[in-house]
């Protein structure tokens, strides 16, 4: 087991501060990196740059991981199952892009079955709330009769999307995102969606483990790829009926 003591610790004064190279994460945890720093915005988008993200309980210290191997989905890749096609088929539901992001993110944070609490903790809701309005941090949501039954979210960074959570309220809804999502991305000629760790789940969705240092290497490229961060729209067909969607705000 690697000794704690190689953890690099970040100054949270400094948003500036590098991060130390991949190679020197612990094996066990897979990915730990380096510890405490801040969440501000700067940071975190220097940090999805080099392929690390925050992961950490809210009663401790901010943990930064860079796993290896990497889990990835290709957006053309996706596993569509008999029966999330039949989900998909059906003109029951909506969906739509960064119209809800701060319920989703909500949404995310929420109790899980068998689980205690939540790694979504109010500062990281509020870093990602910030990402969000910078254009980079986006969300997917499912609507059914007007109210939001799943989503997830993520943030994007030159041809890659990071995927971080999803939540789903009814059967399937949260495949449905992600569903929409590859399309989208595919159209976009987005290169890999990010799942981090890899898990069973994941698997059957058509994810696959990809070498840390591949994986870094794939996302330097794509950085070069200069999308400018806005809102997203769908710009594909979709499903759009006026009587699933939400009634507008005041």
């Amino acid at each position: 087991m690697d000794s704690p003591v190689r953890l690099h610790w970040l100054d949270p004064r400094n948003p500036h501060q590098p991060f130390p190279p991949a190679h020197l994460a612990m094996r066990e945890p897979n990915g730990l990196l380096a510890i405490g720093g801040d969440l501000s915005l700067t940071r975190l988008l220097r940090a999805y740059a080099q392929g690390v993200f925050p992961w950490y309980n809210p009663d401790e210290p901010i943990l930064w991981w860079c796993p290896d191997p990497r889990a990835v989905l290709l957006p053309s890749a996706l596993h569509v199952s008999r029966s999330l096609r039949r989900s998909i088929r059906k003109a029951d539901h909506a969906v739509t892009l960064d119209l809800r992001f701060s319920e989703v993110l909500d949404a995310c944070a929420g109790p899980r079955r068998g689980s205690r609490g939540t790694w979504l903790g109010e500062d990281m809701r509020r870093a990602y709330r910030g990402l969000h309005e910078l254009g980079y941090a986006h969300s997917v949501e499912v609507w059914r009769a007007g109210e939001l039954v799943g989503g997830l979210y993520g943030v994007a960074l030159g041809g890659v999307f990071f995927g971080e959570s999803m939540f789903s309220r009814t059967d399937d809804a949260s495949k449905i995102a992600l569903y929409w999502l590859c399309r989208q991305l595919d159209a976009w000629a987005y290169e890999m969606i990010d799942c981090q760790i890899n898990s069973a789940h994941l698997q059957s969705l058509g994810a696959t483990e990809m070498p840390r240092a591949e994986f870094l290497r794939r996302l330097a490229l794509s950085r070069e790829d200069a999308r400018r961060p806005s809102a997203w729209r769908f710009e594909i067909d979709h499903p759009g009926a006026a009587e699933h969607l939400p009634r507008p705000t005041r």
